[in-house]
């Protein structure tokens, strides 16, 4: 299949894909793919390259679910690979990209294939989408493409990012089972008070006595619930609508969040190892790349995911640069654990810099998975302790009424 040489566009003009059929000067059928910003463009280039078009379309790609973190990890592993094996590059992105099971990525794929088939360096095609491909991404692929090393880049790459996916994946875990516990947990007790409660109420009235303290309380609760459920279940989303828009936006608030998000008992250790485990993978991935120090830093505050140590990389770049020690600089931030800042100065005096920052990650990474694991079997006992007191609560004050008439009757 022959792939013609594209037109050249205009500034910021969109291009499409066209597939065509027709014969060369030598009357050989011939057919390929051409990239031009339209049908017409298209035509004019092959005439101009002697094919004589007999058929010509746009090419129409299904709309995709959207692009994750984990379809750019498993690309990257799979183009790593097949470079490894001997696979040329466009050949690999060509494979991966029409292989792939979700649409939209295929289309990126075959995207940045066409910018790198125009002339484009394999790092600035990837910049061109940075929603897709971070600072850290496109610095690693560049830094491949100089030094010659490509494949050994991207296997790099891919083992990072894998590695990053699970450390991801165990915070997740970790947070993921209390909080849907606690959504249930309301959802039952909305359901309770609006359409139970009430029915106990309706009993209660033929009693003609006095209810207990306990029971008048939930009812007044239960007719609240029932008035102003629109305005209960309305307030909790857009708070939380709110929160998310807020934090979005508020580089202030994303700070306090962060740094809040670390002094919460028991999960606040948890955030705070991962974050250490994934700004010392990163800084580890760059400098064994060849990225000089001073730049590595600049894509390790945001890989660490809080905004905290991205402010703290900052000034650490900001003193690496005048001539501090790495070691120093990190002490100075009062961010990282003694032991983190030990292996970090051997690293510095035997100049295995990277190879030390790989054993903190991996050491980092394993007492998470350890956490996570004693959060899991902790909290268990716990959330079903506290949805014991909830909802037996709420039980023990609507049958109150029946043990007291009963003792009565006896």
């Amino acid at each position: 299949m022959a792939t013609a040489k594209p037109a050249k566009k205009p500034a910021g003009a969109k291009e499409f894909t066209f597939l065509w059929e027709g014969k060369n000067k030598d009357g050989k059928d011939v057919r390929g793919e051409l990239r031009a910003t339209s049908e017409a463009v298209a035509q004019a280039t092959l005439r101009r390259q002697g094919v004589r078009i007999t058929k010509i379309s746009k090419q129409r790609f299904k709309t995709g679910k959207k692009i994750t973190d984990k379809d750019i990890t498993l690309f990257t592993r799979q183009l790593a690979t097949m470079m490894k094996a001997g696979v040329p590059l466009l050949q690999a992105f060509d494979i991966v990209g029409r292989g792939h099971s979700n649409p939209s990525v295929g289309k990126l794929l075959l995207d940045i294939k066409a910018d790198v088939e125009t002339g484009s360096s394999l790092s600035q095609a990837f910049r061109k989408y940075p929603l897709h491909f971070d600072a850290l991404f496109c610095n690693l692929v560049a830094a491949g493409e100089q030094a010659g090393i490509l494949e050994a880049l991207l296997d790099r790459l891919a083992t990072y990012k894998e590695k990053m996916q699970a450390l991801k994946a165990k915070i997740k875990s970790a947070l993921f089972y209390p909080m849907a516990i606690l959504i249930m947990a309301f959802v039952i007790t909305a359901v309770i008070m609006i359409f139970v409660i009430p029915a106990f109420k309706e009993v209660f009235k033929s009693f003609g006595a006095d209810l207990p303290a306990p029971t008048v309380m939930v009812i007044a609760m239960s007719d609240y619930f029932v008035e102003y459920w629109w305005a209960i279940f309305g307030s909790i989303g857009g708070g939380i609508y709110a929160f998310i828009q807020a934090y979005k936006r508020s580089e202030a608030m994303q700070i306090a969040f962060d740094r809040y998000a670390l002094r919460i008992p028991v999960f606040g250790d948890v955030i705070r190892k991962s974050t250490v485990a994934r700004w010392t993978r990163t800084l580890a991935t760059m400098f064994a790349a060849g990225v000089p120090l001073v730049e590595s830093l600049d894509s390790v505050g945001g890989a660490s995911g809080n905004y905290v140590y991205k402010v703290a990389t900052r000034q650490i770049q900001s003193e690496v640069s005048t001539g501090t020690n790495l070691t120093t600089a990190m002490q100075n931030s009062k961010l990282f654990d003694n032991m983190v800042i030990q292996m970090v100065a051997i690293g510095e005096e035997s100049g295995a810099l990277d190879s030390m920052l790989e054993k903190v990650a991996g050491f980092l990474e394993a007492e998470v998975d350890d956490a996570v694991e004693a959060l899991s079997s902790l909290m268990e006992p716990m959330i079903m302790a506290v949805l014991g007191v909830l909802i037996g609560g709420l039980v023990i004050a609507m049958y109150l009424p029946i043990f007291k008439l009963g003792s009565v009757v006896g």
